[in-house]
């Protein structure tokens, strides 16, 4: 070849040869030259996600990700099948006397939306100047008419201080998405703040930032493929895929400003992909890997999640490769005239502190892991969010503390029994009343219908007829029709006077009757029937289905622990009795109920997370480095910047929300563990070029900026989440990225280096090779000849040599260095991890040729 650009061709393998180009630099150049079709694609699938975006579904409650075997999951699938249940809401009203107060519950009473009030002068409806309606509406929870309804109450209250809580609408998704708006904002400055600091050209940033921007924007898009997704998903990925992600588009970046030092601009970005592909490709193994551990969770929002944040991380590799190769073409040229000096500066005195104190340091680590294990051991878990307190009250959270400091917490549980009858409902809710842990009991067995009558009570036809204001004769006449009705033929035999029926259903049967015409009612009494009856049937659809009862218990204990979950364990004993099922039938749900199912769920996946994120990065640490011991120091890096990051909770006693522990744990360990890899990676390679003082201080000044870029990115994103946000659950896992993430950077920088310099031996006797059998070829003419390998060159050259050559070389040196060293090619090809020579091969016949051979040009 005559000029250096067709050497350049022949070097990334842009230019065409009879032996053909490896996939890879075929693949790359591909994506480069056909940059406009990859641009078109990636603008029409934006679009389309513009809208798509809107379409999927978010589910934000946390009980619906339970075990479909949990006792919650199969009580809510039982009451939303047998039961109705209506809206309902509590307003407390601040600064008003009891006679105001009792105006307005006079009005609210009388409103046709509402089908009860309950109010009255006790201290838990009116105290200290402040007044509690208990407001339950006349249309099912799920009905718009409630919104109505409620939206009307609180123009009714609009000249007082009030505060509404309530279960009705879509309250706390609108007030997460407000809170991730500005949480989305913020990371953005940050982000752009800092990759403009560690940035070496001003215009590399659009380059990254298109690039983030088209993955985030496709992620969002195509989540309507799973239908619905958690809140914890929708709000966290996003961001979490920016701090996750952003690695790849750096080092592709980093990787054309490297290969751009020597060739053009399209011959780089052909280069440095075809290299970059299966380094970032590795890289993002162990991100995925620790994110797989959350798929064998038995509590969904953990599978949810995992699947989105890998089909984000997967969508963010596809724009790395597909889209930002065409806009490094693009801004190429601007990143050459931008360039600027660097604000990373170099920190020598890091790998001097390890190299001093590499004796110390990794003892001091294990007494500090062994301390940090025993104290997160103790963590403060908590299932639910009644303990916990969020940097950020949204309304909803202010108003239900007013009222709960006003009026006291409420702990409502539901108990479902089988519909045998009411005798047996009425004896278990006298038991338990009874007991010191319940406050009260709502069922049809001891809910007033008239005159002291409970709606179970069993009145015959005389009791009947003085309730009613009725006949005698009358009342006889609608008992006989009830037992013929009921097919009761030895009630009419024996004698119609002692028949007594439930008054439920004698109410039921009266206005039954009366409206068919068949029994004249005069105008009042039959105002009466309809008003018990409506009354009486809202009651019987929220208490009575047609194979169970519910029983609402309000209770003086905590929504949760251990004397809560005992308490919970005793009840089945206690209802169990009355009923022919035992306890097997009874079923519970409630707060507390939800809170015990999750309890018992994190038992087991906090196992699980453990040991499968855990094996996951262990298998790809194995491929990567080919030592048995590297791997394990590196998952005892992490795993003790885990066990110090939830030592904290417990040493502040600070109550954290299991969920936190169990998606950091996997992130932190997937994530966090890039930073380990690329010291040990870069302290492998120059360990054996320099002595091992400056080899750990090059390594700590090439690692910093990476790990500084990437760290700050996700510890910033996690502390905005946990302070920013009003949702417990979120906040939590914010935080404890945000307090990982930072501990992770600490201890891979100052306590990492120690341990390498100290375990160095034992890497290199753990480490192992993955040997193929070796091919002998010969070739004669032009040979295209591409990996590593041992053997004889005779004749001209021209391409990249990484190894060590026995015997004479003449070349011009374009690019790298060439200089004698110590051993002779057999002792360093173990270094290299090649085959052995072809024994029909001697190298004194190759240093002759060498010899003879004229001055080539090596590039």
């Amino acid at each position: 070849m005559d000029n250096m650009e067709e050497y350049v061709d022949e070097a990334c393998g842009t230019k065409e040869k009879k032996g053909g180009d490896s996939f890879m630099v075929k693949l790359s150049t591909f994506i480069v030259d056909k940059r406009n079709l990859f641009f078109l694609a990636y603008i029409l699938l934006s679009i389309f996600c513009i809208f798509s975006k809107d379409w999927v579904n978010v589910e934000n409650s946390l009980s619906a990700y339970l075990p479909q075997t949990s006792e919650t999951r199969v009580g809510l699938d039982l009451m939303e099948e047998e039961f109705i249940t209506y809206g309902s809401a509590k307003f407390m009203i601040t600064n008003i006397d009891y006679e105001k107060a009792k105006q307005f519950a006079d009005i609210i009473e009388n409103r046709s939306d509402v089908s009860m009030l309950t109010f009255d002068d006790t201290d838990s409806h009116y105290n200290n100047f402040s007044a509690l309606f208990d407001v339950t509406f006349a249309y099912p929870e799920e009905d718009d008419a409630c919104l109505e309804s409620l939206e009307s109450l609180k123009e009714m209250f609009k000249d007082y201080d009030y505060y509404v809580s309530t279960t009705l609408g879509d309250q706390s998704s609108e007030t997460i998405a407000t809170e991730m708006e500005s949480i989305v904002v913020w990371v953005a400055i940050i982000v752009v703040t800092v990759l403009l600091i560690t940035s070496q050209t001003w215009a590399e940033v659009p380059v990254l930032l298109i690039t983030f921007v088209s993955s985030a924007l496709l992620s969002m898009g195509t989540n309507f493929m799973f239908g619905t997704i958690s809140f914890v998903s929708d709000s966290v990925t996003i961001v979490l895929q920016l701090a996750l992600s952003i690695d790849y588009a750096i080092i592709l970046c980093n990787r054309y400003k490297e290969e751009h030092e020597h060739l053009p601009v399209r011959e780089s970005v052909i280069t440095a992909l075809s290299k970059a592909i299966i380094e970032i490709a590795s890289s993002s193994l162990t991100t995925i890997g620790g994110l797989i551990a959350m798929l064998f969770m038995q509590f969904g929002i953990g599978p949810d999640m995992a699947i989105c944040l890998i089909k984000a991380i997967l969508l963010s590799l596809l724009s790395v490769f597909l889209l930002m190769p065409g806009l490094l073409m693009i801004f190429g040229k601007a990143m050459d005239k931008t360039r600027h000096k660097s604000f990373i500066p170099k920190i020598p005195f890091v790998g001097k502190f390890a190299n001093a104190t590499r004796f110390v340091v990794p003892f001091l680590f294990i007494g500090v892991l062994v301390v940090a294990y025993i104290i997160q051991s103790n963590c403060p878990f908590v299932y639910g969010y009644s303990t916990i307190e969020t940097p950020l009250k949204n309304k909803y959270q202010i108003a239900d503390e007013m009222i709960e400091e006003s009026f006291g917490k409420s702990n409502m549980l539901a108990i479902i029994v089988p519909s045998e009858s009411y005798e047996k409902e009425a004896q278990l809710i006298k038991e338990l009343e009874s007991m010191d842990e319940v406050d009260y009991c709502v069922g049809l067995a001891n809910t007033e219908a008239m005159d002291g009558y409970m709606l179970t009570d069993r009145l015959s036809a005389r009791d009947f007829a003085e309730l009613m204001d009725l006949d005698f004769e009358i009342a006889q006449l609608l008992y006989t029709a009830y037992a013929v009705n009921d097919e009761n033929y030895a009630k009419i035999v024996s004698g119609i006077s002692t028949y007594e029926v439930p008054l439920i259903d004698m109410l039921s049967f009266l206005y039954e009757e009366a409206e068919e015409g068949y029994i004249p009612l005069e105008d009042d009494v039959m105002d009466t029937l309809e008003d018990a009856y409506h009354k009486m049937s809202m009651g019987r659809d929220q208490l009575q289905g047609e194979n169970c009862s519910r029983i609402l218990m309000y209770l003086t204990i905590p929504q949760e622990g251990d004397e809560t979950f005992a308490f919970l364990d005793e009840l089945h004993e206690i209802a169990g009795k009355y009923f022919t099922t035992g306890a097997e039938g009874i079923i519970l749900a409630g707060e507390s109920t939800s809170q015990y199912d999750l309890c018992k769920t994190f038992t087991r996946d906090n196992i699980v997370v453990t040991i499968v994120s855990m094996l996951a990065v262990l298998i790809v640490l194995l491929f990567t480095f080919k030592s048995a011991g590297m791997p394990v120091l590196l998952i005892m890096v992490i795993e003790g910047a885990i066990w110090c990051n939830f030592a904290y909770p417990a040493i502040a006693n600070r109550n954290l929300f299991f969920m936190g522990y169990l998606i950091v744990s996997s992130i932190q360990m997937g994530a966090n563990i890039d930073y380990a890899i690329v010291i040990s990676g870069r302290f492998l390679e120059l360990k054996d070029k320099m002595p091992k003082k400056k080899a750990i201080i090059e390594t700590m000044n090439f690692a910093f900026p990476t790990i500084i870029t990437s760290g700050s990115m996700l510890a910033i994103a996690g502390v905005l989440i946990g302070s920013m946000t009003s949702e417990a659950c979120i906040a939590g896992i914010g935080e404890c990225i945000g307090r990982g993430t930072l501990i992770s950077i600490v201890i891979v920088m100052f306590i990492l280096p120690q341990i390498l310099l100290l375990g160095e031996k034992i890497i290199d006797k753990t480490g192992f090779v993955m040997s193929v059998p070796a091919l002998s070829q010969k070739g004669v003419g032009n040979v295209r000849v591409d990996g590593f390998m041992t053997g004889q060159i005779h004749g001209r050259f021209v391409g990249e040599i990484h190894g060590v050559i026995t015997g004479a070389v003449n070349a011009t040196v374009e690019i790298g260095t060439m200089k004698n060293v110590d051993k002779p090619a057999d002792e360093e090809k173990e270094k290299y991890q090649v085959p052995g020579p072809d024994p029909a091969l001697n190298l004194s016949t190759m240093n002759e040729n060498a010899k003879e051979g004229d001055e080539d040009e090596d590039i």
